[in-house]
């Protein structure tokens, strides 16, 4: 039996750009040129789920990146510069943000160090869900929100947050692009002092240090220079349960935000343009009559004398009609309701908890010992508390509304079906017959304030009416309302107007009577955003470099020299006194690979460590052995834990057929004293120029290889939690999957037999949805049933 169990192989319809695994699962995410991201199970490569480009979105995929438990996805898309973070379970968006730059590489990491305080912290619930209550669950049965909030029984708010312990996602991008985001949600940190685009970064898991590889045009000669950044990172983790603490409070708030945007995008949806139809006929009946009289005297008339001339008559018969009129006022007020329930239950829900959460952070912000070095500002979240009171008191104004609007209407409605009814000399119940002074009272005051021509809104949207009031509240637009409310006569307003003291009070908020709920919740985030920017901006700039080094040049038209930059995973350094950076250089990448070797005690010292490795000839039937020439060239390689790179070669014979061979590189077999002491690296020249001076190292592998038949493999992705590989051939749709670590060869086919009976056993939570697809993408290639054998040739 060969090493390395393949257990699964695919043709894929789109060419494959990024391949990362899951960290806790044996799923892989895929990012094809198409623009679309997949998510693949490993037995037999199945499909879970697909996620196609859309215009919200993005359609250029250009980095992908795994939450460290295993449940959240990010990708990058380079064409809206945005950052997506998707739900393992399902292809949905939980959480999007906007970045400045198109992002090409991401980095998601885990806190490892721990501390007393730290530890409390994890081991404490949560205060505020003890005090909140839990968020209703947004309505089903609109379309185009998220959904992200309407399962039932589903804490949307805890998937997004994950473990309490501190998570962050580096982000990297082109000129000098580099932020942190805590949780993958909130920016607490944007770095500056690194130029060029980032081509690879790892931030370690004690927060001390970022290592960042960038590349740089140069003025000078129009080459590009690929430069090492180490940068110290040390506020992160001096003062790393504050910013547990405060990263967790900011993550709330995003939360919270976006759950009040998808609240009011509920209403939106909920307030049907069949509200506007008593607007816009009124509009066409006042453009087409030809008598003088206004259209308030028309309906006026026909309240006190019960008789409507022929062309209000013929409005409301031919146009209207007695059924559509009905079918009208049920709508109105279905639509009514389920608004006023949006805005009590959800809105309303969301602005208290964001309320609690933005005074929790003004009183750390008031300890200023813990928190001021972070840029925690008082000021500005009282800032953001007010505008939210702002907000809150815009949401009550629009119930109000509501709740007059339905008694206006229904009143009106009443009214308008009896007489339609007399006109068509249909039967006219007795309940519905019986109308007080007080009705008809009502009705004449709703005509005379909603039905009164409106020159100011003849050069509007072309509008001469505004019956409908609850519609200009939920437009995302800048115009002030078309119908502010009446404060006339209002005794707060009147005290209010004469009160020297309280006009500027601090415990009053702000009231925007002309502004749209929408203004005023975009104002709102824009205040929220602007007061939590400043501790990003004052953690950035504590971020200094402490390591600059040049790797080498490359003409800018090189583009099939290959180029490795794997930097380490960092989260095992308390096993282990050193760590790995794996590159490679332009000139002589064809052939070997090169390892820089980092003691974590010092740090500022990047003497001796470096080696360069090739690989030997280890096949029997390979080229001669006496030739000088190198036998293998390093196509791509992976960190498949801290001491073993995964590597894919590639024979250097001119014959045809070359072979390309898929191989675990043990570091332990590659370092010895007497390598190290051989290289003394002078850190004021590029390393290409002192390559003859490096100590090579050949490396001869014994059994941890296979030959990759039949496949031009180029690229390989690893995960050496779960043990797991994933090979890409040249050509970007060729796949094979193969199980790196197995026990026994003899318990192949019995592991194969169980794999067909659990293939989702450890997924429950991808269960029976993904199950039905049996096939990945169409034109892809059959299975192989046994995954040790092929019977087809798969084109490379």
């Amino acid at each position: 039996m060969p090493a390395f169990r393949q257990v699964g192989e695919k043709q894929l319809p789109q060419e494959v750009a990024l391949m990362a695994w899951s960290p806790k699962r044996d799923l892989i995410a895929l990012a094809n040129r198409a623009g679309e991201v997949l998510l693949h199970r490993l037995a037999n490569f199945q499909r879970v789920w697909s996620l196609p480009p859309n215009e919200n979105t993005g359609k250029e995929v250009t980095a992908l990146a795994w939450r460290p438990d295993g449940k959240i996805l990010a990708f990058g898309l380079a064409d809206t510069k945005r950052v997506i973070l998707c739900d393992v379970e399902k292809p949905e968006s939980l959480h999007s943000f906007s970045v400045d730059a198109p992002i090409t590489y991401m980095h998601w990491m885990e806190v490892t160090e721990e501390s007393s305080v730290l530890t409390s912290f994890y081991n404490a619930e949560d205060e505020s869900n003890l005090l909140l209550p839990k968020l209703p669950a947004l309505p089903k049965n609109y379309s185009t929100t998220a959904k992200i909030f309407s399962e039932e029984k589903s804490d949307e708010i805890m998937k997004l947050l994950g473990d309490v312990r501190l998570n962050a996602l580096v982000l990297g991008g082109n000129c000098g692009f580099i932020e942190v985001y805590a949780y993958g949600m909130f920016k607490i940190a944007t770095v500056t002092g690194v130029t060029g685009s980032c081509r690879g970064l790892c931030l370690s898991s004690d927060l001390k240090s970022l290592s960042v590889i960038a590349e740089m045009q140069n003025s000078s000669d129009g080459l590009l220079e690929m430069m090492y950044f180490q940068l110290d990172t040390s506020l992160l983790s001096t003062y790393l349960p504050e910013v547990t603490r405060m990263a967790r409070k900011f993550t709330h708030i995003s939360t919270l935000l976006q759950y009040i945007k998808l609240s009011l995008t509920c209403m939106c949806e909920a307030w049907e343009e069949i509200l506007m139809q008593m607007d816009s006929r009124l509009t066409k009946f006042v453009q087409e009559k030809n008598t003088t009289t206004s259209v308030q005297d028309e309906f006026m008339q026909l309240l006190l004398w019960g008789k409507a001339s022929p062309e209000l008559q013929a409005l409301l018969m031919n146009q209207l009609t007695v059924k559509g009129l009905k079918k009208l006022g049920q709508s109105i007020e279905s639509s009514y309701s389920s608004i006023q329930k949006l805005v009590i239950s959800h809105l309303q829900s969301g602005s208290e908890a964001l309320l609690y959460h933005l005074s929790e952070l003004k009183g750390m912000a008031l300890w200023k010992q813990k928190y001021e070095s972070l840029g925690l500002d008082g000021a500005g979240i009282e800032d953001a508390i007010t505008a939210v009171g702002s907000f809150i008191l815009k949401a009550n104004e629009l119930l109000q509304v509501i709740d007059s609007s339905m008694k206006n209407f229904k009143a009106f409605f009443r009214w308008l079906y009896v007489a339609m009814l007399r006109m068509s000399e249909d039967h006219v119940l007795p309940e519905l017959n019986k109308m007080t002074q007080k009705d008809i009272t009502f009705v004449a005051d709703f005509l005379t304030e909603h039905f009164n021509e409106a020159p100011e809104l003849y050069n509007r949207k072309g509008k001469y009416f505004n019956v409908e009031r609850v519609g200009q509240y939920l437009k995302d637009e800048d115009d002030d309302l078309v119908s502010p409310p009446n404060t006339k006569g209002n005794q707060w307003f009147n005290f209010l107007k004469n009160s020297t003291h309280l006009k500027e009070s601090p415990l009053l908020f702000p009231y925007y009577p002309q502004k749209s709920l929408h203004f005023v919740k975009r104002q709102m985030e824009g205040i929220i955003d602007q007061c939590l920017q400043k501790p990003a901006d004052v953690i950035g700039k504590s971020v200094h470099q402490v390591i600059c080094i040049s790797l080498y040049k490359m003409s800018q038209s090189e583009e099939s020299v290959p180029q490795l930059f794997k930097l380490p995973f960092l989260w095992n350094n308390k096993s282990s006194s050193t760590h790995y950076v794996l590159f490679t250089i332009a000139e002589s990448s064809i052939s070997k690979i090169y390892i820089l070797r980092r003691h974590t005690d010092t740090s500022r010292s990047v003497n001796n460590g470096l080696l360069a490795v090739e690989f030997g000839n280890f096949l029997n039937n390979s080229i001669n052995e006496s030739s000088e020439s190198r036998f293998y060239s390093c196509l791509d390689a992976h960190f498949y834990d801290d001491e073993t790179v995964t590597v894919v070669l590639k024979e250097n014979a001119e014959q045809e057929g070359k072979e390309r061979i898929l191989a675990q590189l043990p570091l332990s077999s590659v370092y010895t004293e007497d390598q190290e002491r051989g290289f003394s690296w002078d850190l004021s020249k590029r390393l290409d120029e002192q390559c003859d001076d490096i100590s090579t190292c050949t490396v001869f592998l014994e059994s941890q290889w296979r030959v990759l038949e039949n496949m031009k493999a180029q690229y390989v992705a690893v995960n050496g939690i779960r043990k797991v590989s994933c090979v890409l051939s040249s050509n970007l749709r060729h796949v094979r999957v193969f199980e790196m670590d197995v026990e026994d060869d003899g318990e192949a086919e019995e592991e194969e037999e169980e794999e067909t009976t659990q293939t989702g056993g450890g997924e429950h939570e991808l269960n029976q949805s993904t199950d039905n697809q049996d096939n990945v993408c169409g034109g892809s290639a059959e299975l192989a049933e046994e995954t040790g054998e092929l019977e087809t040739n798969l084109d490379s």
